[in-house]
């Protein structure tokens, strides 16, 4: 197998590709995950996603054959509460996923009735829309500890040389209260600015030193007053291992960046 990229996402707001008005607000990120698999070396045999809709007291990994839906999303229409993505999960790898960890002396919990929350089937149902491919969930810790996060990258990393796409689902701004703000857009640049230069950064070292410090950036509590969006970043950059960042877009909705990145590939 080729080793495959690892990837960080911003997913949006809610189910928005479900809602007429909020698919064209975020039509340039439709046409950019959609175009996703194409930037891939080749097919994954399966995908495994840390988004920051899944945080518990201890990482633990989604061993469900057929995960459920998640509607983890509070205001919108009522049919977004039907919503369905049926592709199936991969036990196999979720065992392989608690080994490495435990590997690393990571502890490592199973939890068999996680499901698809929207930071998971919004953007693989629009890079993967026949809901063909399998998908594992892995949470994040809820101590927020940005270096351990990095390292449970880096224990995981050998399952992209085993056709594994690893995939961080947030946002690169994620605060409720400043969307739809003018005065959120400048912030959101200029947080966003420092995490491509981290990213970016061809040292790994350094690179993962400044995500341990991005509380310094530049409106970095403006940006994230909690960082659960933020930490599925750090998981796919230890993950990325020498391999370089790259922003491969950025979107503006209500008035802020979202960026997106790939590590190798």
């Amino acid at each position: 197998m080729t080793r495959l990229p690892t990837l960080f996402l911003s997913h949006g707001g809610g189910p928005w590709p479900f809602m007429e008005d909020r698919r064209v607000q975020y039509a340039r990120t439709a046409q950019e995950f959609g175009r996703l698999p194409q930037l891939l070396p080749e097919r994954p045999k399966a995908v495994l996603v840390i988004t920051g809709h899944w945080e518990v007291d201890a990482f633990t990994v989604s061993t469900s054959a057929q995960p459920p839906m998640v509607y983890d999303y509070y205001g919108f229409p009522e049919h977004t509460y039907h919503l369905k993505y049926p592709a199936p999960g991969m036990p196999e790898l979720a065992a392989k996923v608690k080994t490495l960890l435990a590997g690393a002396g990571v502890a490592c919990r199973e939890d068999p009735n996680q499901g698809f929350d929207h930071g998971t089937f919004v953007p693989l149902g629009l890079m993967y829309p026949n809901a063909d491919m399998p998908i594992v969930l892995l949470s994040l810790k809820s101590a927020y500890d940005a270096a351990e996060h990095i390292k449970v990258g880096e224990a995981i990393a050998a399952l992209r040389e085993e056709g594994i796409l690893i995939v961080g689902s947030g946002l690169t701004y994620h605060n409720m209260r400043g969307f739809n703000r003018p005065e959120s857009k400048p912030v959101s640049y200029d947080f966003e600015a420092y995490l491509n230069e981290a990213i970016s950064n061809p040292d790994p070292a350094r690179r993962n030193a400044m995500l341990v410090d991005w509380e310094n950036a530049p409106g970095a509590r403006l940006a994230h007053p909690r960082e659960d969006h933020l930490l599925p970043l750090m998981v796919a950059a230890g993950a990325a291992g020498s391999d370089i960042g790259k922003r491969v877009f950025v979107d503006e909705v209500a008035s802020v960046a979202m960026a997106s990145y790939v590590f190798g590939g």
